[in-house]
């Protein structure tokens, strides 16, 4: 059963000077406005690869669609734009969104398996705790270009099972002037936001700023959102040199609500409990630069330090067996109602340096383009949770004691280290090659415990490391049309939840309790891809593409009591689909339209302990081989088209269907 809500939103364009990018002649700084023929197969900007020539199904994303649609965040955007996206929203927040490309998840869920890793400007932007990604700690009016990079691609490191998410960032000489919206609309939504660029062209240097406020109360009842961003950016270039001084910061409020039993579906609205909320901050500094030793080679590097912290407040409701729904009475408390307000608190901070090298050179007479590059992140977290007791009044749970019933202690170091390498070397003016390989190594270190087993009951070391090689062809008959094909694979190391909470015998509860750290074995994802791409005309594009991805000790969270249980490697998984796209420009008419299928399945058998589930089997749930994978869309399907009425006014819709989630 399905709830539409209708949403009315109203936009002012206070002021618009300018908005779009510019031409430059500036080789080194044209390299950050991006392009939708030529893309960076690299965290790092490089000399570019034209899509032709890249063996997997690349997306890109544009400034002037971002600026047309203003979405909420990034999560919708690609939701919106991009094939084999889709999006859910289990914290009921519409800035938390879980974010599944290819049945690859990118979510702010503390403790989910997160499969895509995402960039900012080169700088790795899943978070160090849990790997997860809080989608709202990016402006979308500072973004320049997004690429979506296919499949467990090596080079952009772990994490990197489904796919990556490249974010680059606007600079002022490629977008001079001002701009400013204000937004009003139902459910109390008002926001503002601004953009201004410039570049003194005596001195070298250009500068951009973009702000965003934005406050909602949400349809639901306690479902507000109140998130605040600012984006700064300071460069120097001359002809062959760029460099850029970045600054990012975010302080932003969200509450979300549980899902509802059918027996409170008489009154969508409300909570289920409250509070229910999420404090996230941001501050992170950045350099990074580029410099062409040669016109055929370029050096890129970056260095970076980022903190973010996050404090959640979460209402908890269990009944006990002599009760029945623990909500049916919330005017009043009810001995027989487990009521408990956990308080987390997660300190981080992560810093960290990249370094590469390209090479657009000649091999034994044929094109070649060669990078070589290092990475290294390091990270210190300090994660800090309480649970109190609590009444429950009128839906409210209200701490009841100041006295903590349990606590967690833990810190994790995480250190994270790679060295890679591609070659993109063309045969002729049909057939090229790309050759990839990274070499990951990921060292975790947790020190803590708890109330029940010890201050020492979560100390532990973990040490993985691989090589994760990748191979593609690309066969271009004509400038029409093109075939390609490659295999690539791809990591990710147990993250420092995973690791806190993998003992079957100790079982924690989520968000965020720990028990202790058995060792979990890396995830490894295999992933053939195949497909053909080409233009109808010179503005009109398609294409068609086969994948399947095989993942090795995919990590699972296995219930054991009501919200308790543990981290455990279950086998297989494979999730295997087709895309088709459409996309080009008639006249003032500008189309976009996607289809993708995907089949997510487990292949290997487990159980699952779940009492409250209908379909349980004394209490549990056998997982077979080839059982569905839940949450991951089947199928969805794209449309969206944009009208240029003049120069400056457009119009534009988009519809969105899924089917089989």
């Amino acid at each position: 059963m399905k709830t539409k809500f209708t949403h009315i939103v109203l936009g002012l364009v206070g002021i618009v000077l300018t908005n779009n990018a510019v031409s430059t002649e500036n080789k080194a700084e044209a390299l950050e406005t991006g392009t939708v023929e030529v893309i960076s197969t690299t965290p790092l900007q490089a000399l570019g690869t034209p899509i032709s020539e890249v063996p997997s199904n690349v997306q890109v994303g544009s400034s002037k669609e971002i600026n047309q649609q203003k979405p909420l965040n990034i999560g919708e955007f690609i939701d919106n734009n991009l094939g084999s996206i889709n999006t859910s929203n289990g914290l009921g927040n519409p800035y938390q969104m879980d974010v599944s490309y290819r049945g690859f998840n990118a979510s702010p869920v503390l403790g989910s398996p997160v499969g895509m890793s995402v960039y900012f400007d080169g700088v790795r932007f899943n978070e160090p705790f849990g790997d997860i990604v809080n989608w709202d700690l990016i402006p979308p009016n500072a973004i320049s270009s997004i690429n979506l990079i296919p499949g467990s691609n090596p080079l952009f490191g772990l994490n990197t099972l489904g796919g990556a998410l490249a974010v680059n960032t606007k600079s002022g000489a490629s977008y001079p002037g001002l701009s400013a919206t204000l937004t009003g609309g139902s459910w109390g939504r008002r926001a503002f936001d601004f953009a201004v660029g410039g570049e003194n062209k005596n001195q070298n240097i250009d500068y951009f700023v973009a702000g965003n406020i934005f406050h909602e109360d949400g349809w639901r009842d306690h479902s507000s959102s109140d998130v605040r961003q600012i984006f700064t950016k300071t460069g120097w270039h001359n002809e062959k040199t760029d460099l850029d001084l970045s600054l990012a910061l975010a302080d932003n409020e969200m509450e979300g609500t549980q899902a509802l039993p059918l027996s409170m579906w008489g009154n969508t609205k409300q909570a289920y409990t409250y509070p229910d909320s999420i404090k996230n901050k941001l501050a992170m500094i950045s350099l990074k630069g580029t410099h062409f030793l040669a016109d055929d080679k370029l050096i890129a590097g970056n260095i970076y330090y980022r903190m973010s912290n996050a404090k959640s407040f979460n209402s908890n409701v269990q009944c006990n067996d002599t009760c029945g729904d623990p909500v049916v009475d919330g005017t009043k408390s009810d001995p027989y109602i487990d009521a408990r307000n956990v308080l987390s608190k997660t300190y981080q901070d992560g810093y960290g340096a990249s370094l590469q090298l390209s090479l657009l050179k000649d091999l034994m007479g044929h094109h070649n383009n060669f990078t070589l590059g290092a990475s290294a992140d390091w990270s210190r977290v300090r994660f800090n949770q309480n649970s109190y007791s609590a009444d429950l009044i009128n839906y409210q749970t209200i701490t009841s004691s100041s006295t903590a019933l349990d606590w967690t202690r833990l810190k994790a170091r995480s250190d994270y280290y790679g060295l890679y390498a591609t070659d993109n070397f063309a045969f002729n003016d049909q057939w090229n090659m790309t050759l990839s390989g990274r070499y990951n190594i990921a060292n975790v270190d947790l020190t803590g415990g708890n109330n029940a087993l010890g201050d020492t009951a979560l100390t532990g070391n973990h040490r993985y490391n691989r090589f994760n090689p990748a191979i593609g062809l690309n066969y271009n008959p004509n400038k029409s049309l093109g075939f390609y094909g490659g295999y690539n694979e791809g990591m990710r190391a147990p993250t420092p939840i995973e690791l806190s909470c993998a003992n079957e015998a100790r079982p924690c509860s989520l968000p965020a309790g720990f028990n202790s750290d058995p060792d979990l074995k890396k995830v490894v994802a295999k992933t053939w891809e195949g497909g053909v791409r080409g233009k109808l005309t010179q503005d009109i594009n398609w294409n068609i593409g086969l994948y399947d991805t095989r993942t090795n000790n995919d990590i699972q969270f296995i219930y054991s009591a009501a919200s308790q249980g543990y981290f455990q490697n279950v086998g297989q998984t494979e999730r295997k689909g087709i895309e088709i796209g459409l996309q080009g420009k008639l006249d003032q008419l500008t189309f976009t339209a996607h289809y993708a299928f995907v089949d997510a399945t487990y292949q290997s058998r487990f159980d699952l302990n779940a009492p409250s589930n209908s379909s349980n089997d004394d209490g549990v749930i056998h997982v077979n081989k080839n059982n569905k994978i839940p949450g991951i869309a089947r199928q969805t399907f794209k449309l969206r088209s944009t009208y240029d009425v003049s120069p400056q006014w457009n119009v534009g819709a988009n519809l969105v269907m899924v089917a089989g989630q």
